[in-house]
């Protein structure tokens, strides 16, 4: 193992002195039970002139707060690190990871630092400031985030919680002037991030590299205990575990490709455990139609493109596996050629259900999004072709892919003169004349009732999803101190199926000029 974490870390500021917020809940140890072998204990370090960016109604909720909480000058203080409640044990784990799928060594929390675990009414909840300052996981960085990142993901986590997706969450964010810089000077900002538990696919494969099998089986058994229980019923836990987790990030990867959302940077230290969005940096939304979009300007060769996030959350998933192996193949036998076959045999085995998974869940998804009924008989794929030339037109025409979803509510199994909205998303008007006339073939094979059915996919295809030109707009706005914007999109993407006349522009086609926007890794 590397030096002893405690021994790097930065010395705690006299700045951050004790604070007076009180909490609606109690805390737990959480990950601090695990030990010092697994984080290191420090303070954030304290930002000069704090002040409130925004705080997120439905998060604040979670933790027995409302909004209101915002206004209070303790909860800036705290919620930005220059305050320690008596409630908290800050504290930031270590990690490692393959990054672009170049193994990278040990990682860790280089900006974040966990405050608690609250235990609440709506279950467990760590709490943690992104952006809080150095760790001795920071490497070369500054232990900063700002506040356009900060914003972009305080946005991003709440619009996903709306639309069903399952991720993280963020409480707030806080903001100074302090300078940062990025590819400029930009100033800093700290948000504050909700999940059951941050730990990543990266925690596992750190012990591994580092054959701790003890450390190892403590940090699985961690999982198991407070995460996914029903692992212990089974007669191989640890395999029951990757199981679990290969399922869960089947249906993670399925909803986030009928959103339409592209993380951008599907490292293995940023896959969570729990099957959760987690680590929004250069993310992105799509607007028109490429099966082949990338999000990450700093990813060059196309890893992560829109395309490949099913197999690469499998190529995760097998070095989730390859760090999980010695907890079911015991060191004596690991030279032994016979036992090593045996214990990889069950590994796949484990990571086997997630086609299937992936599979079922994508045709549940489209299925619902195209109003259909799934075939007698089961889930089967009987309506891929329906889907594959539907992708094709979509891929070739560049077709808004959110609009072209929430038009299509209003197609009629009988009626052509309904088709106009949805229609007019086309240059090639023939192609898509083509395609729905398959589509009402299926539509009328299942009766299918056309108001009934309207309502049901209005349902699932969203109005609203945060397009990236318009959190950069309420990034400019920000930046001159006037954070409306933030709150107003916010509420918006709060309801993202819902009509809300009054907000209607935020669903339009992007302008020209949100065509230049880039994200990257640096953030």
């Amino acid at each position: 193992m590397p030096d002893t974490p405690q021994s790097q870390a930065p010395q705690p500021s006299d700045a951050a002195t004790p604070a007076t917020l009180s909490a609606p809940w109690r805390t737990a140890p959480g990950f601090a039970e695990l030990g010092a072998q697994f984080f290191t204990r420090l303070r954030p370090t304290p930002l000069p002139a704090p002040y409130l960016v925004g705080v997120a109604p439905a998060a604040a909720a979670l933790l027995g707060w409302d909004a209101g909480i915002g206004s209070q000058q303790d909860f800036i203080e705290t919620f930005i690190g220059n305050q320690v409640p008596d409630w908290a044990d800050p504290l930031a784990t270590v990690y490692s990871g393959h990054q672009f799928g170049v193994w990278a060594g040990q990682l860790g929390d280089g900006r974040a630092i966990r405050l608690a675990q609250a235990e609440t009414a709506t279950g467990p909840w760590e709490i943690q400031l992104k952006g809080a300052g150095l760790t001795p996981y920071s490497r070369m960085a500054d232990g900063r985030a700002v506040l356009r990142s900060s914003i972009r993901e305080y946005l991003c986590s709440e619009a996903m919680a709306a639309l069903g997706v399952p991720t993280t969450r963020a409480l707030s964010i806080m903001g100074s002037d302090a300078p940062v810089r990025r590819e400029t000077i930009e100033t800093s900002a700290v948000v504050t991030r909700l999940s059951p538990t941050f730990i990543r696919f990266g925690h596992f494969e750190h012990f591994a590299a580092h054959d701790d099998v003890a450390a190892l089986r403590k940090l699985a058994d961690f999982v198991i205990d407070n995460f996914m229980p029903a692992c212990r019923d089974d007669a191989q836990p640890y395999q029951a575990l990757l199981r679990e987790v290969s399922l869960r990030t089947a249906d993670l990867i399925a909803h986030w490709q009928a959103v339409g959302f592209c993380h951008g940077v599907m490292n293995t230290d940023n896959m969570s455990i729990l099957g959760l969005t987690i680590d929004y940096g250069p993310f992105g939304f799509l607007d028109a139609f490429d099966a082949n979009h990338i999000c990450n300007h700093s990813d060059t060769q196309g890893r992560y493109a829109y395309s490949q996030q099913p197999q690469v959350a499998f190529w995760n998933l097998h070095c989730l596996a390859q760090a999980l192996l010695p907890l079911w193949l015991p060191p004596e036998d690991a030279d032994q050629e016979g036992a090593r076959d045996a214990a990889v045999a069950a590994a796949r085995a484990a990571l086997d259900p997630f086609r299937d998974r992936y599979a079922a869940a994508f045709f549940r998804h489209y299925r619902a999004k195209l109003g259909l009924r799934p075939p007698a008989g089961g889930d089967d794929k009987s309506d891929e072709p329906l889907l594959t030339s539907l992708f094709q037109l979509l891929h070739g025409q560049r077709v808004d892919y959110t609009l072209f979803w929430r038009k299509l509510c209003g197609i009629s199994s009988t009626d052509a003169s309904r088709d106009a909205p949805v229609r007019d998303l086309f240059l090639d008007r023939a192609a898509f004349d083509a395609w729905v006339a398959d589509y009402r073939v299926r539509l009328r094979a299942e009766q299918s009732h056309d108001a009934a059915r309207e309502l049901e996919m209005l349902a699932v295809n969203p109005k609203y999803v945060l397009r990236n030109h318009l959190a950069e707009t309420a990034i400019r706005h920000a930046r001159e101190k006037d954070f409306t914007e933030v709150d107003r999109l916010l509420a918006v993407l709060s309801r993202p199926f819902d009509e809300q006349p009054e907000a209607e522009h935020y669903a339009a086609l992007p302008p020209d000029w949100a065509s230049g926007l880039e994200v990257s890794c640096s953030s």
